[in-house]
């Protein structure tokens, strides 16, 4: 009596050519970057293997310490985005299995949208300034052998954020698609924290170089305590809803025609 076995083929798939066809640039964009990314994990298990034989023979390279590090936060921050895009981050899928398309994509657009961009748009705020003084500072290692320009490392982090924010935005477009048709002023709203602070930020920004230039005799400290910018948020908020009437409005115009 022969016993029948299913043939079946397990074939290792890239995750990014999962759902391609459904993918808009900003997908396209985050897979193409960590397909480049990628090739720094074997770099990073060779340097570890190095530093571990070297380490062995009497010997220590602080600057490939170092390296390690560089490649690996390098790496994971970019795997950060990729997995957004990919659909591939932890969370309890023992339930979000069993949902139906409909209650995944209300759960999807409101996780996204309501709490990772907001943590994604304040990050890359924090991360610009974080960059830049340290670029000023020329900041280095720690270590007198080690790698001295750590600011490259730092100034790539505001640029990693902003790939991820970007895979998130387009995440979010497709899942609310499958609720209704996506457009710009339902995008706004989809994620309206986070809309709210860029709104903010750019008023901030815009108000604060308005005052260095005219006031070239006030300390760049002091700016941001003139009264002006005490109402960015509410004139954040005042542009963003006019912003969403605009686009309400011509979107209106162009489904009637």
């Amino acid at each position: 009596m022969s016993e029948q076995v299913d043939d079946t083929t397990f074939a290792i798939t890239d995750p990014g050519e999962k759902n391609r066809a459904q993918h808009l640039w900003g997908d396209r964009l985050m897979i193409g970057i960590g397909n480049v990314v990628a090739w720094i994990f074997p770099v990073l298990m060779l340097g570890i293997v190095i530093q571990v034989v070297i380490r062995k023979m009497g010997f220590n390279q602080a600057w490939l310490d170092d390296a390690q590090w560089w490649m690996y936060g390098f790496a994971m921050l970019t795997g950060f985005g990729y997995a957004i895009t990919t659909n591939s981050h932890v969370r309890v899928d023992i339930f979000h299995q069993h949902f139906s398309a409909q209650k995944a994509a209300r759960i999807e657009v409101f996780a996204l949208g309501w709490l990772l961009m907001p943590f994604l748009v304040l990050m890359i705020d924090i991360m610009c300034h974080y960059s830049w003084s340290s670029w000023v500072a020329g900041e280095g290692s720690d270590s007198p052998n080690g790698l001295h320009k750590l600011y490259l490392l730092k100034l790539s982090l505001p640029v990693l954020f902003l790939a991820a924010a970007i895979a998130t935005w387009s995440a979010l477009f497709r899942n609310l698609g499958i609720l209704t048709r996506a457009s710009v002023w339902k995008m706004v709203f989809a994620a309206f924290p986070a809309s709210w602070f860029i709104a903010e930020r750019a008023i901030y920004y815009v108000l604060w170089w308005l005052i260095h230039l005219t006031k070239p005799d006030i300390i760049p400290r002091k700016i941001s305590r003139e009264p002006l910018l005490e109402h960015s948020t509410s004139f954040g908020l005042t542009v963003l809803l006019v912003f969403v009437l605009i686009a309400f409005t011509l979107s209106s115009r162009r489904n009637k025609e």
